[in-house]
C-alpha cells in the first residue's frame, strides 16, 4: 500500500492525468448511458395466442387448448400455465422460472407447438415473448374539426403520419385506432332480382370472374417476345355497375337465357342493384375530450432507449403539426415526461444529498482546504462509476441512480479517514509529504477492508432471481462500483492532492475543530448505567416490531401520478354503437363532478387493433367493453383515490354496466405483473354452471367487506348459441351448414 501512496505522492502529473482520463471517458460514457425508468427487467413470460373463426369457447378449450397446456407445462423451468379462452380465440400464458433463459425456452415452445400451425382449423397461432416494454411509449389522438369521416382521417393517418414517424430511429410501430376504412355496397332490389331469375350467389359469381388479372402465357414472333396478360380488375364504381349480370329478350320481360334467334339485351348490375361506397363498421372508437377522433399508439423498438425515441417523437411531432395545419395530434400519454420526471427528481435528491454531505464536513473541519480536498472524492468516484456503468451495459434509472444517492454519503468515508490520519501525523512533526504517504499507508488495509465489507453487503443481490433480484441488481452493481472508486481516489487522490494543497500545521490546527465537550461525560454515565440503557434500548426494539403492522408494507409504494382509467362492460353481445353511448353518458357523467380539475379524457371503446399483447387481460376485450382514462389537471385539488369512491358510488347505479376502476400508479406494476388487484381468488371446477353459482357467492362474501373499494368477477356469459335437433333435421333432409 505504501508503495502505491508514494507514487501518487512523487508522480503528481501521471495521478493528473489519470484523473483527467477517467473525467473525459466518464463524460462521454455518461452521455452515451441510456435513460429508462427501470432496469431492463427479464419477466420470464411466453403468450401463445391462437385465433379459430367462431367457435365457441368449450370447443377450442378442448381441440387446442388443453394439448397446448400440456405441452407447454412440459417446458424446462416452466412452473405455470394459464389460458382464457373466449369465442373464437384463446391465450394461453406460460410462466417460467426467473432464472431460466428465455431465448432458448421461446425456441423449444416453438419447436413444441410446430404441429400447430399446420393445422387447418386454426386461423392463426402467434407465439410471443413477453417484452415489459410492450406497452405504447406514446399515445396521440388524431382529429380536425372539420372532418368528420374517419377514413378520410384514416388515409391521413396511415400514408403520411405513420409512415413519418416510423422512419424514425428507435420507433418499432404506429397502430391505428378507430378507424374506418370504405367499402363497395351493393344494395339488391329483391322484386328485380325475382324477376330476371338472379340470386345474390349469382352475382357474387358474376363480380368475382370480372375481378381478376388472368395471365394468357406468352408469344414469341419474329424473334420477340410479347407477355400477355388479361387485365380485368376493377378501376372504379362504374366498371362494377357495368357489369352484365344477365340477358333478357328485346321487347320483352321475360327474364333467363333467350334462344339463340332472338335479340339480347343485357341487365347490367346498375339495373337490379345500387352500387355504393360507404364506411365499414368500426373495430374500435376512439374519443377524446369527447370527441370523436382517431388514436396512434407507437412502440419503440426493443432495448432502444425510451427517453431518446420519445425526444425524436416530440421533435417530429412539432414538424408534423406545422406540415398539416387544421390537424390536432394530442398526446395523451408520454412515458418519456413519466421517466424524465422520475429520474431527474432522484438526480436532485443525489445532489441535495452531495450538498449537504459537503455542508456537514465543513461544519466539522471548519478547514475549507480540508473540506475542497475530501469533497473532490465524491465527484471523481461518481464520473469514475458512469465508466464502469457503461461498460456493463447499465443505464440511468431509478435504481441506479438510488444507487449514486445511497452510496453518495459513504464515497467521503474513506477519503475522511485518510485525512484525519494524515492531520495526525502532520501534528506529530512529521513533514507534509512523508505524513501524506504514511496517513494513507498506514490506513490503507483498513478502508480497503471497510470497503470490501460493506460490497459484500449488496454484491450478493446480484446473484438473486425472482422480481427482488431484477430490481436491485442494477442498484448493487451501482453501490459497488461507486465503493471502488471512492477506494481508489482515497489511495491515489487524496494524498496527492493534500501533499500540493495542504499547509504546514500549526499549534491551534484542533482548536479549529468543532468540539464536543459534553460528550465524555454523557458517555461516562451511559457506561455506569449500561444496563438501564440496554433495557431501553430492548424495549425500542419491542415497539418497532409492534408498529410494523401499523405502519404497513408494499413491495412497491403507491403514488398519485394524477391519471386514472375506469373500464367498462356491458352484458356479453352488446353492440360497439350501444358501448360508445353507455360510455359517452360516463364521460358526461365525469365531466359534470370534475370537469375543471380534469386536463382531458380519452376513451377507446372496443378490442384493440394491435397484434401486440400488453397483458393476459387483453383477449377479454370485445365490442361491449371500453376504457376511459381521465388525466387530471396539474393543480388539481381532490386526490384521484376520492374522485374513483366518488365516480365508484355514481357509477354503480347503472343497470347492466359493470365498472372497474384502475389508477395508475407505477409503470412497475405492469412490467413485473402486479398490476391486478391485490386480492384474486379463483374458483377451478369442471362445471361451469357451479363454478358461477360460487362465483356469485364469493362476490356477495367480499362486497360486504367495508375497506375494499370494489369486486370485479372475470366469468363471462356466453353468446346466443343454437342447438340443433338432429332428428328433425334428418326429417327434412337439412344440413346443418346450411342453416349455419
Amino acid at each position: 500500500m505504501r508503495k502505491l501512496t508514494e507514487f501518487s505522492v512523487n508522480y503528481p502529473i501521471t495521478i493528473l492525468m489519470l484523473v483527467l482520463a477517467i473525467l473525459l471517458l466518464g463524460y462521454i460514457s455518461f452521455s452515451k448511458l441510456g435513460v429508462d425508468l427501470f432496469p431492463d427487467l427479464n419477466n420470464p413470460r411466453i403468450f401463445v395466442e391462437l385465433k379459430s373463426g367462431e367457435k365457441p369457447p368449450e370447443e377450442i378449450e378442448k381441440q387446442f387448448v388443453e394439448s397446448i397446456e400440456a405441452l407447454a407445462i412440459r417446458q424446462k423451468k416452466v412452473i405455470q400455465v394459464s389460458s382464457i379462452t373466449r369465442v373464437g380465440s384463446a391465450q394461453i400464458t406460460v410462466e417460467y422460472s426467473w432464472d431460466a433463459d428465455m431465448d432458448e425456452a421461446f425456441l423449444d415452445l416453438q419447436k413444441t407447438l410446430t404441429s400447430f400451425t399446420q393445422n387447418s382449423e386454426i386461423d392463426e397461432l402467434l407465439i410471443t415473448q413477453h417484452d415489459p416494454n410492450t406497452a405504447p411509449i406514446m399515445l396521440l389522438g388524431f382529429s380536425n374539426e372539420n372532418i368528420e369521416d374517419m377514413d378520410e382521417l384514416r388515409r391521413i393517418a396511415e400514408n403520411y403520419l405513420r409512415n413519418e414517424l416510423i422512419r424514425l430511429e428507435g420507433i418499432a410501430e404506429v397502430e391505428l385506432l378507430g378507424q374506418e376504412e370504405k367499402e363497395v355496397v351493393l344494395e339488391t332490389n329483391p322484386y328485380l332480382l325475382e324477376a330476371y331469375n338472379l340470386t345474390p350467389a349469382v352475382i357474387a359469381s358474376k363480380l368475382q370472374s370480372y375481378n381478376r388479372n388472368v395471365s394468357g402465357g406468352s408469344i414469341v414472333e419474329m424473334g420477340r417476345k410479347y407477355v400477355i396478360k388479361g387485365v380485368g380488375e376493377f378501376q372504379s364504381l362504374e366498371d362494377i355497375e357495368n357489369v352484365i349480370v344477365t340477358y333478357k329478350q328485346a321487347g320483352g320481360t321475360v327474364a333467363g337465357q333467350p334462344s339463340q334467334t332472338q335479340e339480347r339485351v343485357p341487365v347490367f348490375l346498375k339495373d337490379v342493384a345500387k352500387v355504393k361506397l360507404q364506411n365499414k363498421d368500426p373495430e374500435n372508437i376512439v374519443h377524446v375530450n369527447q370527441k370523436r377522433c382517431m388514436g396512434l399508439e407507437i412502440y419503440k423498438e426493443t432495448k432502444f432507449n425510451t427517453v431518446k425515441a420519445t425526444s425524436a417523437l416530440q421533435e417530429e411531432l412539432e414538424r408534423l403539426r406545422k406540415a398539416l395545419p387544421g390537424y390536432e395530434l394530442t398526446v395523451i400519454q408520454n412515458q418519456g415526461n413519466f421517466i424524465n420526471q422520475a429520474v431527474n427528481e432522484v438526480k436532485q435528491s443525489a445532489l441535495i444529498g452531495i450538498l449537504l454531505a459537503v455542508l456537514i464536513l465543513f461544519i466539522f473541519l471548519r478547514r475549507i482546504g480540508t473540506t475542497l480536498i475530501i469533497s473532490l472524492a465524491i465527484p471523481i468516484s461518481i464520473v469514475a462509476t458512469f465508466n464502469l456503468m457503461y461498460f456493463n451495459g447499465l443505464t440511468l434509472n431509478i435504481m441506479t441512480l438510488g444507487g449514486l444517492a445511497l452510496g453518495a454519503g459513504m464515497l467521503v468515508d474513506n477519503a475522511i479517514v485518510v485525512m484525519e490520519n494524515i492531520f495526525r501525523n502532520l501534528e506529530s512533526g512529521q513533514p507534509l509529504k512523508e505524513a501524506a504517504i504514511r496517513g494513507t499507508a498506514e490506513v490503507g488495509g483498513a478502508i480497503t477492508a471497510s470497503t470490501l465489507t460493506t460490497i459484500v453487503v449488496f454484491l450478493p443481490i446480484v446473484y438473486l432471481h425472482g422480481a427482488a433480484g431484477e430490481l436491485f441488481k442494477d442498484q448493487a452493481w451501482t453501490v459497488a462500483f461507486s465503493l471502488l472508486s471512492s477506494l481508489v481516489v482515497a489511495i491515489l487522490v487524496i494524498p496527492m492532492l493534500s501533499a500540493r494543497l495542504l499547509k504546514t500545521p500549526e499549534q491551534e490546527i484542533r482548536q479549529k475543530s468543532v468540539k464536543f465537550p459534553g460528550y465524555e461525560a454523557f458517555l461516562s454515565q451511559m457506561l455506569y448505567h449500561r444496563w438501564k440503557v440496554i433495557g431501553v434500548a430492548v424495549l425500542m426494539v419491542v415497539i418497532s416490531i409492534l408498529l410494523i403492522p401499523v405502519v404497513g408494507s408494499e413491495f412497491i409504494p403507491k403514488t398519485d401520478l394524477g391519471e386514472f382509467a375506469v373500464e367498462v362492460k356491458l352484458p356479453e353481445g352488446t353492440d360497439l354503437r350501444r358501448t360508445e353511448q353507455t360510455v359517452t353518458g360516463i364521460e358526461n357523467m365525469i365531466n359534470e363532478m370534475y370537469g375543471e380539475e380534469i386536463n382531458l379524457i380519452y376513451s377507446q371503446i372496443g378490442p384493440a387493433s394491435s397484434d401486440i399483447s400488453t397483458d393476459q387481460e387483453s383477449v377479454l376485450e370485445d365490442e361491449n367493453t371500453g376504457t376511459i382514462k381521465v388525466i387530471l389537471d396539474k393543480n388539481h385539488k381532490t386526490p384521484a383515490q376520492k374522485m374513483i369512491i366518488n365516480l365508484g358510488k355514481v357509477l354503480g347505479d347503472i343497470p347492466d354496466v359493470e365498472t372497474q376502476f384502475i389508477q395508475e400508479q407505477t409503470a412497475l406494476q405492469a412490467t413485473l405483473g402486479t398490476e391486478s388487484a391485490p386480492i384474486i381468488v379463483e374458483i377451478k371446477g369442471e362445471d361451469l354452471d357451479i363454478i358461477q353459482d360460487l362465483t356469485n357467492q364469493v362476490k356477495e362474501k367480499v362486497s360486504s367487506v367495508s375497506e375494499k373499494l370494489n369486486a370485479v368477477t372475470k366469468f363471462v356469459l356466453g353468446r346466443l348459441r343454437l342447438t340443433y335437433s338432429r332428428t328433425g333435421l334428418s326429417t327434412i333432409s337439412l344440413p346443418i351448414f346450411e342453416i349455419s
